[in-house]
This record gives structure tokens, sequence and C-alpha cells, in this order.
């Protein structure tokens, strides 16, 4: 019979540990540590802090920036998986010093220090650049639905939110009218619907305080479009998973190395309306970094998939100085050759039962005809029931 040794992985062990062992070079966070320590400009949060005098010392900006963009890189979003990653991970521990900050000392430093974070992203291009890793060449534009923290049952225009609230108003009214008109509800009866009221008053406080601080936003074309009351820069969108309320995260990089040069999450607007801005703020950071004789001496090439595709941007991309190339969302429409191909319409028929399941296509008109005797619409070739022939009628 076999005889191995214990397994004693789930034990505890006091062992001593040299925290500048632990970052070994080569790796993310040895470079992590030595852009943040020995290339970045840091001075612009200084003027955030005034405790020279009074007041507890504060977490060097360094190792806060340190470990949020190590959390980052391993997935951590949360300020709290972050937090609690510094007390109980050695490579978190390593990189901060051993400092353990609170969650929401990391949640306020991300916050607080939007302004002060952001010129970062360009120094860090700016070494990049240095380092040869930009080749100017070609970039590439795409996004993807980024979900928010805001629940989508609070979105809609400002008409929606006025009768929504009015809803929530009548529901608490009706709570009221119905112990006024039994009084001899139980106690726990009568405490839960008190509870249950409080809930629908402050829904209706919310939405109250959400259209008069508020101005209502409206789309390309003028129209009023949905407002999140949680997360007011936030949208309603529809992606192969259903609709969620979120945003549409933009980024444009460079084919050498795949080094992202502009990236921002857009709200309420499409992918179409975020090609221009995303262009124009690529320029601007391409004019803040070191000019290459060698890029002037040929176009650099721009694509984008169809769903950047339409005329304004199509016209937008011919005077910006890119050789683009962008997807056709109408294709196949426009090419005779998938008009006259079986083999399209066959795997088109085929994807469009695998997404309605194997039911067959809605009726069109064509498939009925008016029976003068009966004053009902019927199906050719089959009668349909009345509540058919009502339903399909109205579909027609």
């Amino acid at each position: 019979m076999a005889n191995y040794k214990p397994d004693l992985s789930c034990q505890n062990k006091f062992i001593p540990i040299n925290f500048a062992e632990q970052i070994l070079p080569g790796t993310f966070e040895y470079a992590l540590c030595y852009i943040v320590e020995n290339k970045l400009d840091l001075s612009g949060f200084d003027a955030w802090y005034h405790n020279d005098k009074t007041g507890a010392a504060a977490y060097p900006p360094s190792v806060m920036l340190k470990i949020i963009l190590l959390g980052y890189a391993h997935g951590l979003v949360s300020s709290r998986r972050i937090a609690k990653a510094c007390e109980t991970n050695i490579l978190f521990m390593s990189v901060s010093g051993d400092i353990q900050p609170h969650y929401t000392s990391v949640a306020g430093f991300v916050a607080k220090m939007h302004e002060q974070i952001e010129p970062l992203f360009t120094q860090v291009l700016m070494i990049c650049d240095e380092e040869g890793l930009i080749g100017r060449n070609m970039f590439a534009i795409d996004g993807c639905k980024l979900k928010s923290n805001a629940s989508k049952e609070w979105s809609g225009t400002f008409d929606e939110l006025g009768r929504k609230k009015a809803k929530l108003e009548r529901a608490s009214k009706r709570i009221i009218e119905r112990h006024q008109s039994q009084d001899s509800l139980s106690e726990e009866l009568i405490t839960q619907d008190l509870k249950q009221k409080e809930k629908l008053d402050k829904s209706a406080d919310k939405i109250t305080e959400f259209l008069a601080t508020h101005e209502e936003k409206t789309g390309s074309k003028g129209k009023p479009i949905k407002s999140n009351i949680t997360d007011p820069d936030s949208a309603k969108m529809t992606t192969s998973k259903g609709t969620i309320q979120g945003y549409n995260g933009i980024a444009i990089n460079d084919d050498k190395h795949q080094i992202i040069l502009q990236a921002q999450a857009w709200g309420s607007v499409g992918e179409q309306q975020t090609l221009q801005p995303a262009v124009k703020q690529l320029k601007q950071q391409l004019d803040k970094l070191s000019t290459d004789e060698s890029s002037d001496k040929h176009a650099i090439k721009f694509t984008a998939d169809s769903g950047f595709n339409s005329e304004a941007n199509l016209e937008y991309m011919a005077k910006s100085g890119f050789d683009t190339y962008i997807a056709d969302n109408q294709f196949r429409k426009r090419n005779p050759l998938f008009k006259e191909s079986e083999t399209y319409e066959t795997e088109q028929e085929k994807r469009r039962l695998k997404r309605s399941k194997g039911k067959p296509r809605l009726f069109t008109s064509d498939d009925f005809h008016y029976d003068e005797t009966t004053s009902i619409m019927m199906r050719r070739h089959k009668p349909a029931t009345v509540p058919q022939a009502m339903k399909c009628g109205e579909a027609v």
C-alpha cells in the first residue's frame, strides 16, 4: 500500500516575509511599481491634501494608485475586495508596503481624484511611445456593453416617471383607505402595510426630487429619451443577453502591441454617435505624443465594424486624414450575389428558426381573406378561430 506525505495546504504557518522579494522582475506588478514610482508625475495630488500641520497622515497617492491598478488588473473592481486583498494577499501587501487602507478610502480616492488620475493615462502613453510600443500604422475602434449599478426599472422619460410617481402615490393612498375601512386589522398586518406605505412614499419622493433637479434629455432627433434616477448618465441598452442598464464602453487601440490610446464609457448614446468624439480624442492624444517622421509618409489606417457605419460618420472620416475602412451594415442587401444565393437564404432561415425556437413566421395579409357572409377575417385554406382571426387582423 502506498504511503504519501500529508497535505498541509489548509494549515496556518508563521513565516518571515521580505516584501521586496515578492515583486519579481518581468512581472506586471514590477512594471507597475517602477512606472508609478519613477516615471509618473504625481505632484497634482499634493494640492488635494492640507494636513501638514493638523490631521492624520494620508495614504500616499502612489500606493493607492498601485493597489487600485493591481486590483483592476486581477479583476477586483470592488473597493471592498481591494481592501480585503491588502489584508490577506501577499502580493497586494508587498505592492502597498503592508499599508491596509479601509475600503472607504479606496472608493473615495477613485471618486474624488478622477481629475488628477486622468492625465496619468497620457503620461503612460508617452512612456509606451518612448519604448516604441505604438506603431501608428493602424488603429481599430470597438465597443462593448457595460452594466451599471442601477436598476432599469427606474428608467423612463419625464412623462413616464411622472406617471410612475402618480401610480406610487395612488398605491400609498389605497393603504390608508384600507385601514380606514377596516378597523379590525391585526397589528402585524397594520405594521406590514405601514412599511409598504413608507417604501412607496420614499420612491415617490425620489422621483419628485429627480424631476425637480434634472433636465430632460433629448435624442439626436429632438425627442425625449429615458433617464435613470439612480444613474442619470447610463441608458437602457439591448445586448445579446437581453436589455441592461449601462454604458457603451468604447476603445481605440494601436495594432502594433494592442496599446489602447483612447477609452471612454458613453451613456445615453449609441455606438454610431461615439465615433466622432472618440476620433477627436485620439487625435488629441497623438498630438501630445512625440512625432514620428515615418508616420507622415503614409496615411494611418483606421478600421471599425458595421455598428459605427452611418452617412455622417463616413463623411467625417473621409475628412479626418485617416485611411478609413468601416464595414457596410447593408452589405448583404446590396450585393447581388447574396440575393441569388440559396446557401445564404438557407443559413438565414436556420438562424431565424434557431432564434424563434422553431416557431413559424408571423402571418401576413396574403394569408387571409375576408368572408362577407360571416364578417370574419379567415385564413386561406384553413379556417381560423375567431380569437386567432381577431389577433392576426390587428397585427395586419
